[in-house]
């Protein structure tokens, strides 16, 4: 392998609070000291898309990019339509108007957040604050979901896988709902029934409409617990950065030594 380079890759945001959040995270990141490090949008962010991405880091002489999906879940469409468009799979499940971008380095890519045991931590901290009584109460996940075939079933299996490894970590009971399907509010309203206080943390990187607005929208007239913080800012996330990084350069070169023998 001659050069890496890592390409961190985000959705993106009109609002700049958003941006700004996932440029800090990945200002943190201690590999920038001796790897090229590039942070990239999939819209709403000018001069920050992912081809202005991978441009940069090509431009610095990188031969091997470490993409870094910075999303929270494999049942998101938009892991699907980057994946096709860096040339890691031959076609999208599920058309996209995204074209494939313009690589001559060799591309690594990685998977999204899941249930990383940095990820249920960060989900602990932020609902932390709202609990008042650990023993009758219920951490409630909430994620944004898909109305797709096959993306829905991949955010209910990753939803689910999390919300083990957050009871782990919590030590509280865990459950989690879903924007798409709606089903926010009889999740909750069946815990309310059952006697527990519900906290409502919620899967998503950075605060906007659906913290703000959506969420709270979908519980009006409920009791419940909620801080109303999105997974960032937090310490752990550049970690978990750092972690993807690692992991794929050792499989790039793994596969680079494959390929000697």
């Amino acid at each position: 392998m001659n050069k890496a380079g890592a390409l961190i890759i985000s959705h993106g945001s009109p609002q700049p609070e958003w941006v700004q959040a996932v440029e800090e995270a990945a200002g943190e990141v201690r590999m920038k000291e001796h790897m090229p490090v590039a942070v990239s949008f999939l819209g709403n962010v000018e001069h920050a898309s992912i081809q202005h991405g991978i441009d940069a880091l090509e431009s610095e002489g990188v031969t091997d990019i470490l993409a870094v999906m910075l999303f929270v879940s494999e049942g998101s469409t938009h892991i699907d339509e980057i994946q096709y468009a860096l040339g890691f799979k031959d076609a999208p499940d599920k058309e996209t108007d995204l074209e494939p971008f313009a690589i001559s380095a060799r591309m690594h890519v990685g998977r999204p957040m899941g249930d990383d045991s940095d990820v249920a931590r960060m989900v602990w901290d932020k609902i932390e604050p709202a609990s008042v009584d650990p023993e009758r109460e219920v951490i409630l996940l909430v994620g944004h979901g898909s109305i797709h075939d096959g993306f829905r079933q991949r955010w209910e299996a990753g939803a689910e896988a999390l919300v083990k490894r957050v009871g782990e970590t919590s030590g509280l009971v865990c459950d989690y709902a879903l924007l798409n399907p709606d089903n926010v509010r009889s999740k909750a309203q069946e815990w309310i029934e059952k006697g527990r206080r519900v906290l409502i943390a919620p899967l998503f990187l950075s605060t906007g409409y659906f913290l703000q607005t959506v969420i709270p929208r979908k519980l009006e007239g409920l009791t419940y617990g909620y801080t109303g913080e999105a997974l960032l800012p937090h310490p752990l996330l550049p970690v978990w950065i750092e972690r993807q990084v690692e992991d794929l350069l050792s499989q790039a070169r793994a596969e680079q030594e494959s390929k000697k023998g």
